[in-house]
């Protein structure tokens, strides 16, 4: 049995510390119910409970039994002093009131925003392509997706098919205009949408010997010099040049397409001209369509992310698209 007389030690339980200690952490805020809010701001509005019950269709009991609930979600103050006729916000009620009527308008952005994105109505689009299909295919179809839907904005940037998809697949493009040639294939990351398959032309200075022919084969074509993005040859055009037993002579390498046309009207050499860049030509420069087996046609294709969810607006555009393809050449 203990000895009631023994001498103690010091009590060295730490005291209790102080609600108003500032090395405690804020306590985590109240959950607040919407309903809560807008029947305070109700109450508050008309200075009755009788009065807000019969606008919310709520007897004056539910009415108190909502602020009751406010109140002691917020600490237990009184929100509203009863008068003899109404009632009226306390100091507590009157500091609550902008940031109820705040909270409360936030949420209904949110809505509205949501219900934008919903039905395509307003939101962000992000689309990306390839540079000639900005030439004209993706200036039309913005144009037609702009007159249904106004209120979307939407961002667009250019780069080469393989950079397009890598951002695709990284969720930073909601849809990409990319090609064949350019390396579009199916793969996990994204899903093909077939546009076009491009017609090819081989752009000839006025006055050539082949431009008033109605097509051209590649073989016709072994003896030209060559505008071409590269030493050796684009290749759309390379390959199918060399099973018809020649490599085409590339005098003159230019990246730009506007420069490869000076460069033919110059009478410097010819070009391959796909479909989607036809409708900038130069008056100057005679477009001849190239039939040959051995030159395929490229494909045009619109991707979307396949393990993303897409933006809503990604699906009128890609029908907007659809219809500009309809259009090319």
């Amino acid at each position: 049995m203990p000895n009631p007389h023994a001498t103690q030690g010091p009590d060295t339980t730490p005291p209790d510390p102080s609600p108003l200690d500032p090395s405690l952490p804020n306590p985590p805020p109240p959950e607040l119910s919407t309903v809560w809010l807008r029947t305070f701001l109700d109450v508050a509005r008309h200075g009755s409970f009788t009065v807000a019950g019969r606008e919310l269709g709520w007897t004056q009991s539910a009415v108190s039994r909502q602020i009751s609930a406010l109140e002691a979600a917020l600490g237990g103050a009184p929100l509203f002093d009863r008068l003899p006729r109404g009632v009226r916000p306390t100091a507590q009620g009157r500091a609550l009131l902008p940031h109820a009527r705040d909270i409360l308008s936030r949420l209904s952005t949110v809505g509205r925003e949501l219900a934008a994105l919903r039905d395509a109505s307003g939101g962000p689009l992000r689309v990306g392509a390839f540079a000639t299909a900005d030439a004209g295919l993706v200036p039309r179809a913005i144009a037609g997706f702009r007159s249904r839907h106004p209120g979307v904005v939407l961002t667009r940037e250019e780069g080469l098919t393989p950079a397009l998809l890598a951002r695709l697949a990284e969720g930073e493009l909601d849809l990409a205009v990319v090609s064949s040639t350019g390396g579009a294939r199916p793969g996990e990351a994204y899903d093909l949408h077939h546009l076009l398959d491009e017609e090819l032309y081989v752009a000839l200075p006025a006055g050539h010997a082949l431009a008033a022919e109605s097509e051209v084969t590649l073989p016709q074509l072994a003896d030209e010099d060559w505008v071409s993005g590269t030493r050796n040859g684009e290749h759309a055009l390379l390959d199918p040049a060399l099973r018809h037993g020649f490599r085409p002579r590339v005098a003159h390498v230019v990246a730009e397409w506007t420069a490869k046309q000076g460069y033919v009207a110059a009478g410097l050499g010819v070009t391959l001209v796909p479909a989607l860049a036809a409708e900038g030509i130069r008056p100057d420069i005679t477009l001849v369509p190239v039939r040959d087996e051995g030159l395929p046609a490229r494909t045009v294709y619109a991707a979307t992310p396949r393990t993303l969810t897409p933006t809503p607006a990604t699906t009128p555009f890609l029908a907007a698209l659809r219809v500009a393809a309809r259009g090319v050449g």
